[in-house]
C-alpha cells in the first residue's frame, strides 16, 4: 500500500529554486529488523512508481531476489512524477492551483535529496543495498556519492555515470514532440497528451531494438500498404502511457535525466568520481541495449574500485533489465552470497 510522507519545510533545489513543501509517496515490503541492517532501497526509472513489486514483477517477494522474508524493501516515487510525490500536478500552496508548467526544473541530485528526507523520516541509518536500473541507476550512483557512509552496497543495471549526448538527443526529440502539441502549456492535466504519445513512440523504438521489433512486428502480408503491425504496436504503447502518465511530468523528468553527471561540481571527470566510490557494486548490462549500451556499463566497471560486472544476452534491449528476472536474480543472489 502506498504511503505518503509530508515534509512541511521549504525544500531548496540544486538550481536555487524552492518548493514550499514536499509530499513523498513510497511503498515498503517486508519487515525492518531490530538492528536496522536489512534495508534494500530501490530507485525507479522514468515512468515507474513507488510500487516496485508492480513494475519489477518477480523481483520482490518471499524467496524472490529481493526476499521479503529477509529484507525490508523501500521504493520512493521520484520528485517530479505524477504518482504521489510532489510534481507538476501537485497543488502549489502559494497559488492554490496545480503547478503544471510552473513546476521548477529538477535534477537527479534533487531526487536523491528527497530520498534522503524520507530515509531520515523512516529512521534508517544504513542502506544495505541500493538498487536501480536506467534512470534508477543514475539515482543510485548519485546517492552513493552523496551519502557514502549510509550506502553499503550498490546494484546497477543498464545505466551510466552521466547522461550521454545520445541520451540527451533522444530526450530533446521527445520534448519537442510534447511541445508540438498545441495543448501543452494549458492549465489542464490532459495538456500535451498527444505529444506525449508521440514521445513514448520514440522511446519504445529505443527501449527495444531493430531485431526485436522486426521479429515480432513484421507483417506476413507482402501486399499490405497500411495498418502495419509495427505502427499499431507503437500507437498502442503510446496510448497506454497517455492513460497512466502526465505530459508535464514526462517533460520535466526527461529534462532531469539530461542533468545526470556525477562529476558536476565535484571533479574534472566521471572517472575520478567513480574511483572514489568504495561500496562493493554489482553491475549488469544488457547485450542488446541501444539506450545505455554495454560500453557505458563497462566504462563504469573499469573505474569502480570494487565492481562485479555481468552481461545478460537478451533480445529485449534496454527493457531487458525489467524482463530478464531469472538471470538478474541469479547474478544478484550469487553476488550477495
Amino acid at each position: 500500500m502506498q504511503q505518503i510522507y509530508h515534509y512541511k519545510e521549504t525544500f531548496t533545489l540544486e538550481n536555487g529554486a524552492t518548493l514550499p513543501e514536499v509530499h513523498i509517496a513510497y511503498h515498503t515490503y517486508g519487515t525492518l529488523n531490530k538492528e536496522k541492517s536489512n534495508v534494500i532501497w530501490i530507485c525507479h526509472a522514468l515512468t515507474a512508481s513507488s510500487d516496485a513489486a508492480g513494475w519489477w514483477k518477480g523481483m520482490i517477494g518471499s524467496h524472490a531476489a529481493f526476499d521479503t522474508e529477509k529484507y525490508f524493501i523501500v521504493c520512493a516515487n521520484i520528485l517530479g512524477s505524477c504518482y504521489g510525490t510532489t510534481g507538476p500536478l501537485s497543488t502549489d500552496p502559494d497559488s492554490g492551483q496545480p503547478f503544471y508548467s510552473s513546476f521548477p526544473d529538477i535534477t537527479i541530485r534533487d531526487m536523491c535529496h528527497v530520498h534522503i528526507l524520507l530515509r531520515k523520516h523512516l529512521d534508517i541509518d544504513k542502506i544495505f543495498l541500493l538498487a536501480g536500473g536506467s534512470m534508477g541507476g543514475y539515482q543510485v550512483l548519485e546517492w552513493a556519492v552523496t551519502e557514502p557512509e549510509v550506502i553499503e552496497h550498490i546494484f546497477l543495471l543498464a545505466t551510466g555515470a552521466k547522461e550521454s549526448a545520445w541520451g540527451i538527443a533522444i530526450h530533446t526529440a521527445q520534448r519537442l514532440a510534447i511541445e508540438a502539441d498545441c495543448t501543452f502549456g494549458t492549465l489542464s492535466p490532459q495538456a500535451g497528451a498527444k505529444g506525449m504519445k508521440a514521445a513514448r513512440g520514440m522511446g519504445m523504438v529505443i527501449y527495444r531494438n531493430y531485431d526485436l521489433i522486426n521479429k515480432h512486428q513484421t507483417d506476413e502480408d507482402i501486399n499490405k500498404t497500411d495498418h502495419f503491425k509495427a505502427s499499431s504496436y507503437i500507437n498502442y504503447q503510446g496510448g497506454k502511457l497517455v492513460d497512466r502518465f502526465n505530459a508535464y511530468s514526462y517533460w520535466k523528468l526527461a529534462k532531469a535525466m539530461d542533468t545526470h553527471n556525477i562529476a558536476r561540481t565535484r571533479a574534472q571527470s566521471t572517472e575520478e568520481v567513480l574511483a572514489s566510490i568504495r561500496q562493493p557494486a554489482l553491475l549488469i548490462g544488457i547485450s542488446s541495449d541501444v539506450l545505455c549500451p554495454v560500453a557505458e556499463q563497462k566504462h563504469i566497471a573499469r573505474h569502480l574500485p570494487s565492481c562485479t560486472y555481468h552481461e545478460i544476452d537478451s533480445e529485449y534491449g534496454h527493457d531487458g533489465f525489467l524482463i530478464e528476472i531469472e538471470a538478474i536474480g541469479k547474478y544478484l543472489n550469487e553476488w550477495l552470497r
